[in-house]
């Protein structure tokens, strides 16, 4: 990646959204729009000839789409892609992200409209941290979700026991992510091929309405039950809660069970949903049977929820510079001198599960 000047080729179909995406680069200072294309073919050209250090790519385009470029991108010129895709793709999105997308930034609109300067901020926010992204990781991630998505079966439900249920006993396990964190996740549950007493519960930073149709993806491809968290919901073991894009995910005690509450961003929240506000949360009603993981990301976020995890008695494990995508979150959380274990994260789910007694 460029140190200097960072040099972003737009490509989309639409000479609107074209111009108004160039317009929102061009005002970061570090930032050079050298070239753009109407569709995968002109995209492909420009990107041989300019050599670009990032590409903000729609997916539904004339003549060549999205995909067929982001797939000869990463096997022949490799380089980081943020998509900006209309909200109505929230498939194609993820599909996007296992093909070697990094980031991806939601349109208002599929069609022409002024609103479209709306995502200017988080454009902007994306660029500044996808251009800290280690690409041979986003690859080698790509290639493991393909992998997973190929051989995995999702086997047939079973039955809990009273034991298993009991929510004196089983462990919650928290775990935070942000860039490169959905095919991180991916990677997680699919390695888990029978149900577990365990529960899980995720933070990954995403905007709103696209959390729902991660948890759909995730709960595919593994044995666990996956889905968007909703208030009122109770932990239990076997089911994995992902926090909603856009607001909180926190656990309170009523009697013997442990209630979800979805609640909405407190002040000015920099990250949504928040990392530390569940990990606190998780640290406040499960105490020492909680395990936190922080996976790849830009920011802080997590640093102080590894302290309250910490505090409570419990474990955090935070994954390795070697296989994140951006260093951001980990590193912070290790800075902290608080965690248990670093971890690559072909190694993640294995740790998971021996520190859980599996």
């Amino acid at each position: 990646m460029n140190q200097g000047r960072v040099r972003v080729l737009v490509v989309d179909d639409s000479a609107f959204n074209r111009r108004t995406i160039v317009k929102m680069l061009e005002s970061l200072p570090n930032v050079e729009v050298v070239g753009y294309a109407c569709d995968g073919e002109e995209g492909l050209r420009k990107l041989i000839d300019l050599r670009p250090d990032l590409i903000t790519l729609d997916l539904e385009m004339p003549r060549m789409d999205g995909f067929t470029l982001l797939r000869i991108v990463m096997q022949k010129q490799p380089t980081p892609i943020i998509v900006v895709s209309s909200r109505a793709d929230d498939e194609n999105v993820f599909k996007a992200l296992d093909l070697g997308a990094v980031e991806f930034v939601p349109k208002p609109s599929s069609s022409v409209s002024p609103v479209l300067m709306d995502i200017r901020e988080e454009l902007l926010a994306k660029v500044r941290e996808v251009t800290s992204a280690n690409l041979k990781n986003v690859m080698a991630r790509a290639d493991n979700a393909a992998r997973a998505q190929e051989l995995f079966v999702k086997p047939a439900s079973r039955k809990k026991n009273v034991s298993e249920t009991a929510s004196s006993g089983y462990r919650m396990v928290v775990i935070g992510s942000s860039t490169g964190g959905p095919p991180a996740l991916q990677n997680i549950f699919s390695a888990i091929q029978e149900d577990l007493p365990v529960a899980f519960a995720v933070v990954q930073h995403m905007p709103p309405d696209f959390t729902r149709a991660f948890a759909e993806r995730l709960n595919r491809f593994s044995a666990l039950t996956i889905r968007e968290a909703e208030n009122g919901d109770l932990v239990k073991p076997g089911q994995v809660l992902i926090a909603p894009g856009g607001k909180n995910l926190e656990f309170f005690a009523n009697g013997d069970e442990i209630v979800a509450k979805v609640s909405e961003p407190k002040g000015h929240q920099r990250y949504l949903p928040s990392v530390d506000i569940l990990f606190s949360s998780s640290a406040a009603v499960f105490g020492d049977r909680v395990l936190g993981v922080v996976l790849t990301g830009m920011g802080n976020d997590g640093a102080m929820g590894t302290r309250a995890i910490k505090s409570a008695g419990g474990k955090v494990f935070a994954e390795a510079e070697e296989s994140c995508v951006v260093f951001g979150m980990p590193k912070e959380a290790i800075a902290t001198g608080l965690v248990d274990l670093i971890v690559p994260l072909p190694l993640v789910c294995k740790e998971i599960l021996h520190d859980c007694g599996y």
